[in-house]
């Protein structure tokens, strides 16, 4: 794509986000101006109006491109190889063991070095 085309497809984001923040504080303000009315139903039309603000938010510049790097992190997360049950149960035993024995060492040096301090100041 050309600059020229680009520059003319994210010409008005300034404008785009102050419409989308202006669009989430009439919801906040909405919300809290009709707390009479059922919680469902501010529920609903809070998730509406949050739709609708990140819809225009997505077509800025900068929400384009959340947008992709959120599709690309999908793709990623497909690629990973999750560890079996047995590889994790065996991965936490081990990790448990390490550390009990740490603890038992750090004990014995504090054990060590405070019968000595004791031995020496009386």
């Amino acid at each position: 794509m050309s600059s020229k085309a680009e520059a003319g497809e994210y010409q008005l984001d300034g404008l785009k986000w102050l419409v989308a923040l202006a669009i989430v504080g009439g919801g906040i303000y909405a919300n809290s101006y009709y707390a009479a009315i059922e919680p469902l139903f501010r529920a609903i039309a809070g998730v509406l109006v949050a739709a609708f603000a990140v819809g225009i938010a997505l077509q800025t510049e900068k929400g384009a491109w959340v947008w992709n790097l959120a599709k690309e992190a999908r793709v990623e997360v497909r690629k990973v190889v999750w560890p079996t049950t047995q590889e994790t149960t065996q991965t936490t035993l081990i990790v448990v063991g390490v550390v009990i024995l740490v603890a038992l060492i750090l004990w014995g040096l504090d054990s060590s070095l405070s019968w000595g301090v004791r031995g020496v100041i009386g």
